[in-house]
This record gives structure tokens, sequence and C-alpha cells, in this order.
């Protein structure tokens, strides 16, 4: 495995991270899985020299137990078992307190993050995590115009001042690479920014990843495979069962317009990469500006295949020129405001 610094924070991060939404199911999203398979995979990534875990309080929310925080309990006993506390960077996210998710346009920050809603999360994700102070923690979504209010940012600089917290990030709304920049200029104790970056969704190069890399902003991609899609193995009948958010996300002529995209992909790529998983890892790598990406990896199989990326391959400046003729900017989640902008 081969590492990048994570931005400002100076951590060294492993260049292929863990996303966990997937590890302990998520209701209406993901189907429930098995916890001692997710163990394993968590086992196996630390192997392979794996040290960069990313959750969220949320991950694994069931409204019939309010007070459980599967994905963080699951890595909280991972940790402590292993005894590997002092090998791993935890980031997890406070969630928005009026669960919208991205966050509205009209929503403001007390709506979203007033200062008891990011103290008591944080103090969950302590418990749940099992640790005394975490790497990194996140808002889950974001507008920028926040910046311009003071209490969220004397809330988060005492969690930071009190040692609970290392590091201060925000996961931006999907598909906005630009609603984070005010906030960057404006606000020095926020370290990095996670965001949707694949070979799909290309928008992050115009403004976030050259503003990071001149700033030593640390970027987390995620959605690297586009929920599945950029993985090559749907076809035009494949048949996502209820539960599963693909069976909406890639609905009536979505799937058949991905088939033809990522037909086309393979055809491109040749023996640039064997899979069609590897080469989209590998067009994410190949930008210097980002620290890691996270795909979700619920099996063992998955680990060593999205790892072994991590060699110091990149894609070449042509391929990555012509794949800017593969982007296909679109936002195919069914939730959230309808008026919120692409930028």
């Amino acid at each position: 495995m081969r590492y990048r610094t994570l931005g400002k924070t100076g951590l060294n991060v492993a260049e292929v991270g863990i996303g966990t939404w997937q590890l302990m199911g998520d209701p209406g999203m993901w189907l429930e899985q098995n916890p001692s398979e997710s163990q394993r995979a968590l086992q196996k990534y630390i192997e392979v020299g794996g040290n960069f875990i990313d959750t969220a309080w949320v991950y694994g929310f069931d409204d019939n137990n309010p007070d459980r925080h599967p994905s963080e309990e699951l890595i909280g006993d991972f940790v402590k078992s292993s005894k590997i506390r002092d090998q791993v960077i935890l980031a997890t996210k406070v969630a928005p307190k009026n669960w919208h998710w991205p966050a509205w346009k009209t929503d403001k920050i007390e709506d979203c993050f007033p200062s008891d809603h990011i103290v008591k999360q944080v103090e969950d994700s302590l418990r749940s995590l099992q640790v005394e102070t975490i790497d990194l923690v996140q808002f889950h979504v974001w507008q920028d115009r926040w910046v311009e209010q003071d209490e969220w940012k004397e809330t988060v600089q005492k969690l930071i001042q009190s040692g609970k917290v290392r590091y201060w990030g925000i996961s931006i709304n999907d598909y906005q690479p630009e609603n984070c920049l005010d906030t960057l200029k404006a606000v020095d104790f926020i370290s990095t920014i996670q965001f949707i970056f694949n070979i799909f969704h290309q928008k992050p190069r115009e403004q976030l990843l050259p503003y990071a890399a001149e700033h030593n902003i640390g970027l987390i991609a995620r959605v690297p495979l586009d929920e599945g899609g950029l993985t090559g193995k749907f076809t035009k009948s494949t048949n996502f069962v209820e539960g599963d958010l693909r069976k909406k996300y890639f609905a009536g002529d979505r799937l058949g317009e991905l088939v033809d995209r990522t037909n086309a992909l393979k055809e491109l790529m040749g023996t640039t990469a064997e899979t069609l998983t590897e080469f989209s890892l590998r067009y994410i790598l190949s930008h210097s500006a980002v620290s890691t990406v996270i795909p979700g990896m619920r099996k063992e199989q998955y680990v060593v295949e999205n790892t072994s990326v991590s060699d110091g391959q990149s894609l070449t400046s042509e391929m990555l020129a012509e794949l800017e003729n593969h982007s296909w900017e679109r936002n195919f989640y069914s939730f959230g405001d309808p008026a919120l902008s692409e930028d």
C-alpha cells in the first residue's frame, strides 16, 4: 500500500481507504450485511497495509434502534479487539439534525448543525468507536453560506481544543464540488473535503482539485465506482432487489445508458487495466491532489482487488484527456431539494 498526506493534517493515509456505509446494511439503502464478513473485510484491509477507515454516525441507522450506530460500533469493536488504535486513522461524520441529505438551499445551519447537536453526536461517536479521540470528524452535508455564522466555528474549535477531535472536515453535498470553497477561504481549521469524484463526475477537476492542491486541503474521494455502476458488472437485464438504493438510482432508461457507457469504457481501457473497477480507481488516483479514495468494501475479495491499485501506476496524460469525453454529469439520487444547484 502506498500513502499520501491528508492535506494540512499531516496524517499519512493509505491511498485506498475503506468506506463503511454498506458494512452493517442501511434500511432502504443497502440490504442487511453479515457482521462477521464485514469484520473479515476490515481485518484484510489492515493486513494489506490500509489505515484509513471512513464511517458516519448515521451508517446503519434504523428508526427502530435510534440510539445505535451499527457501522461505528462494528469498527469500534474491531479496533479494540485487534488492539490497532495507533495504526489506524478513524474518520466519522455528524449527521444533519433535520435529516436533509443533501442540505437544502433554504436550510439554516441551526437547522442542521446547532452546537448542542454537534457535541452530542461527537460524544455518541466516541462511545460507539470506543476511543478517546476521533482523528477526523466531518459535517455530513454543507451549504457554503453557513460560513457567515460563528457559533458552529466556536463549537468545532472547542471540540478540537478538548482533545476529543483532532481534525475537522466537510463531506460536501452530492455533485456540488464548489459548495465549500468560500468556507475553505475563510476558515483555516477545515482540513479536509470529502466529495464525489469518478470518471462520470469530473467537475471537481475544474475548481476543487486545483484549490485543494494550492492550499493543502486533504481530499477524500467518495462514490468512486458510481454506486457500483463503474464496476462494469451490470447488464441491461440486471434486476436490483427492493431495499437496494440502486433500484431507484438506475431506474428506467438509466441502466441501459450506464451499460452502453461502461462498455465504451471497457473498449477504451484495453490492456491498461484488467477490470473496469481497477481502471476507475486508477483514474482517481492519477490526480495527485486526491489524498485517498474510499470505495465501499464489505468483502475480503473487494479489499484485495481494490487496494491492489495502490502501486504507483497512474493513467497516462493521453488517457486522462480521452476520459474527459466520457464525463456523464447527472444526479440520480431521488432525495433532497429538487432546486439544489448542480454547480
